[in-house]
């Protein structure tokens, strides 16, 4: 079986040999494998490395170098899924040969979970990582922490049957970071399922500083009220956890000249839950004093999906109107 790997990459020169060298080392049939990479007009040396590895002597059936003007990853999905020869379209760098297995089953769609790692190994990165990682941080999706084989509502990096993209169409360009959930949506509309399988594992970096993460948490939940507006069942209930907690502080600052009563008891819950995954996750870990900030910033990452989300749900309504 022929499979056609998209990649989507933007300035990626630091973490590219790694991910060829991931490639090179999958235990799939190398001849059977199709690298599509869409480069987002990067200004460093990615387009160097990628025209190096293409002309090296490589063993795949064939390593092709695609621009994505657009910039954004959605078009240059689609940009690969349109070039793609093969039967399987696979998302970025999964265990290939284990996806493969899935499909072959009768499978239409799969995926695993979506360990997170680090760049580097200082203490505020690993810090970072547990928070990314904890349930109560960000890693609620279903494909982060299952451990069984079943099906799912969405998975990160899936392989698909390249005819689903011929029932359902390509993805939404204009619903931006939220595209996978969009997406796996219609698959879901159009009757196919969604395999989980924990043998397939698909790496993601931490963003390595905490400005980056909030930056990135607040674009998530943004464009989750956004595209809510138009696709409502595309997300669950708790995508908007952060919201309802956003809104929660609003309404018990808008009582404080009636009464603290609000403001009290929901610093106090929240307190009390934000020390005791802190006390958790340091019982469970190798202790450094970074991990006396998980509060604070567990704090900041609800703080900011959830102002992300209010803004998007707000701005949803005029953009609703643009969207049709």
């Amino acid at each position: 079986m022929l499979v056609s790997v998209v990649i989507g990459l933007l300035n990626e020169e630091k973490f590219l040999p790694r991910l060829i060298e991931d490639f090179k080392n999958q235990t799939y049939d190398h001849s059977k494998i199709e690298l599509i990479f869409i480069d987002g007009m990067s200004k460093d040396k990615s387009w160097e490395i990628l025209e190096d590895f293409k002309v090296s002597n490589h063993d795949f059936y064939d390593v092709v170098l695609l621009e994505n003007p657009k910039v954004i990853l959605s078009a240059g999905m689609n940009v690969g899924i349109k070039a793609a020869r093969g039967e399987c379209i696979l998302k970025v760098d999964c265990h290939i040969e284990n996806n493969v297995k899935v499909i072959a089953s009768g499978e239409d769609v799969c995926g695993g979970p979506r360990p997170n790692i680090i760049e580097n190994e200082d203490n505020l990165s690993k810090t970072l990582l547990l928070v990314e990682e904890n349930m109560f941080g960000s890693g609620i999706a279903n494909y982060r922490k299952q451990t069984s084989k079943r099906y799912v509502s969405s998975v990160f990096q899936g392989m698909y049957k390249k005819e689903i993209f011929d029932k359902i169409g390509l993805l939404d360009e204009k619903v931006g970071r939220v595209e996978d959930n969009e997406l796996h949506y219609r698959i879901r509309k159009n009757g196919y399922r969604i395999r989980y399988n924990n043998d397939i594992l698909s790496y993601q970096y931490t963003r390595p500083t905490v400005d980056r993460m909030l930056k990135q948490k607040y674009s998530n939940g943004y464009w989750i009220g956004k595209v809510s507006h138009v696709y409502p069942k595309a997300f669950s209930i708790f995508h908007f956890v952060p919201f309802v907690f956003v809104l929660g502080i609003i309404f018990s600052l808008l009582m404080l000249p009636f009464t603290k009563l609000f403001a009290v008891l929901l610093a106090i819950a929240y307190s009390l839950f934000t020390i005791l995954i802190t006390l958790m996750t340091i019982i469970n870990n190798k202790f450094n004093a970074t991990m006396l900030l998980i509060p604070i910033l567990l704090f900041l990452v609800h703080f900011s999906y959830g102002v992300g989300t209010l803004v998007g749900l707000v701005k949803g309504f005029s953009w609703k109107k643009e969207y049709y």
